[in-house]
């Protein structure tokens, strides 16, 4: 949907197109609203608070809402001992949804192997390491990985190496951008203009959802109640 749209669809949604009160809404609050709806509304899918209760990848419209979102990456690992920590892993990082990577032992006469991996948490990890159904193994090529200070942590108790590792996650959508409209953040004026990356069918119940953001931002309460519900009954 193309940013003047989403910017006249925004207007329609308040009752204000022709309101001198809402024109005075400058393009880079709009575009901090219509932002800030997209980025709730993402989190909630991955989560599973919406109308049917179904997190990430729970559901085929899931599945067919947040596939654009999946991104890899193959950062740097550096070898901890027990075991292998990433770098900061990238600034549009939202969630983790799976983590390929090859074990070698040390003999170094066998190919490395694919190791199945699962998502542990940070707090439990000696229960990890004492039970021996879940501590790394590279016979059984199982292990486990952690997150912690922004970084993928894969879990080897020191008993081989990783090859190749590469981190599937859920991105941040990219930022809508009204172009000629000066970002607060920069203190520059946008040379480009940057649309949802949504389709429209999800681009329209994130115009909801910013309209609900606006309204309440000016204390309408009734206004902002029906657009809350109206964007929540359409996920």
């Amino acid at each position: 949907m193309l940013n003047q749209l989403l910017r006249l669809k925004l207007k329609n949604r308040v009752n204000k197109l022709d309101s001198l009160d809402y024109g005075l809404v400058e393009p880079w609050i709009q575009a901090e609203v219509l932002n800030k709806a997209q980025s709730d509304w993402v989190r909630r899918q991955l989560e599973g608070v919406n109308q049917e209760k179904t997190g990430n990848e729970a559901s085929i419209r899931r599945i067919d809402d947040l596939q654009q979102l999946l991104s890899t990456w193959t950062g740097s690992f550096t070898d901890r001992g027990q075991f292998w920590q990433s770098e900061t892993w990238p600034s549009n990082y939202m969630e983790w949804c799976r983590i390929d990577v090859q074990g070698q032992d040390d003999c170094k006469k066998c190919p490395p192997r694919n190791m199945t991996i699962f998502m542990g948490n940070e707090a439990d990890v000696s229960i990890y390491l004492s039970d021996k159904y879940r501590t790394p193994n590279y016979e059984w090529a199982t292990t486990f990985a952690t997150v912690a200070n922004n970084t993928f942590k894969i879990w080897t108790n020191d008993q081989f190496d990783l090859v190749d590792p590469l981190v599937t996650f859920y991105r941040a959508p990219q930022t809508i951008v009204f172009i000629g409209t000066l970002d607060p953040y920069t203190n520059t004026v946008s040379p480009v203009d940057i649309p949802c990356e949504f389709p429209d069918n999800i681009a329209e119940i994130i115009v909801d959802e910013a309209a609900a953001i606006l309204i309440g931002d000016i204390d309408d309460y009734m206004k902002n109640k029906l657009l809350v519900e109206r964007a929540e009954h359409n996920t």
